[in-house]
């Protein structure tokens, strides 16, 4: 194989420059706006550069209940899908059962149903039991959705693991519980973290059902986002809130990163 000449290496590094700037050039607009005076405020003129639009975020009290509404349907969703994925993904890998390959084939076409299909009906059920403008209302819906992606990842990598390490486990007098706490759940650290990771971010970006199930009150950061564009937008505001959102997102990459790399590597 001969090897690629000086004319295609120029071309592949110039493609990859122009790709970097493709991709990082609006984040770096975003970042830099964040940190601009759009509008005038109290004793700061416009386009002076500071952190006067972060500071307006926890100066507002909508934008500061709606990170806090955000935070917690995302890590309230992330823990049902957990603590309801891995017995349903425990099931699927140890038991056998007619159509128990067609009924996870059914849950991962579900997921990919569009969620504007069911927006209605699940509005009219949830404003039957008050949990329409709640965090808990948007965290059950995004569970819904996000289950079968957990279910799938998590049965992938318990059926990785061999039959033996479970009936060792029974052997030395471990209850299903102790197994599941003591044994399985660190053996499958790597899963855990690359299902929660997906969890997570489906959860994050989802702006559907945070935009239905929110009509007054409850509202996440996105729907925050979109409300403070006004006849007078403070462009300056909405990317500090921009890069804000960003924060949770790297910050869940962070604490998962080994676990997220580790599993890649499993299913790979």
């Amino acid at each position: 194989m001969t090897k690629p000449g000086p004319a295609f290496l120029w071309f592949r590094a110039v493609a990859f420059a122009a790709l970097a700037l493709l991709i990082l050039l609006p984040l770096a607009q975003t970042i830099l706006l964040s940190f601009i005076a759009t509008l005038p405020h109290d004793g700061v003129p416009l386009g002076e550069i500071g952190l006067v639009n972060y500071r307006n975020i926890f100066a507002t009290p909508a934008l500061v209940a709606s990170i806090w509404n955000a935070l917690i349907y995302v890590l309230l969703n992330v823990a049902l899908c957990l603590a309801a994925g891995l017995p349903a993904a425990y099931a699927f890998a140890r038991f056998r059962f007619t159509g128990d390959r067609h009924f996870l084939f059914l849950m991962l076409a579900f997921r990919v149903t569009p969620p504007v299909v069911l927006s209605l009906p699940i509005f009219i059920l949830f404003a039957q039991v008050n949990l329409v403008n709640s965090p808990v209302g948007i965290a059950l819906v995004h569970c819904l959705f996000n289950l079968p992606i957990a279910i799938w990842i998590l049965e992938r990598f318990i059926s990785a693991i061999p039959r033996a390490f479970d009936e060792t486990a029974f052997i030395d007098g471990h209850t299903l519980p102790s197994f599941f706490f003591r044994h399985l759940i660190p053996a499958i650290a790597p899963g855990i973290g690359v299902a929660a990771f997906f969890c997570f971010i489906f959860s994050w970006v989802e702006v559907v059902f945070a935009r239905i199930l929110t009509v007054t009150g409850g509202k996440p950061m996105t729907m925050a986002i979109n409300a403070l564009f006004t006849f007078q937008t403070d462009i300056g505001l909405v990317m500090a809130m921009t890069v804000f959102s960003l924060l949770p997102g790297l910050a869940m990459i962070w604490f998962v990163r080994n676990h997220i790399s580790r599993g890649f590597e499993i299913r790979t």
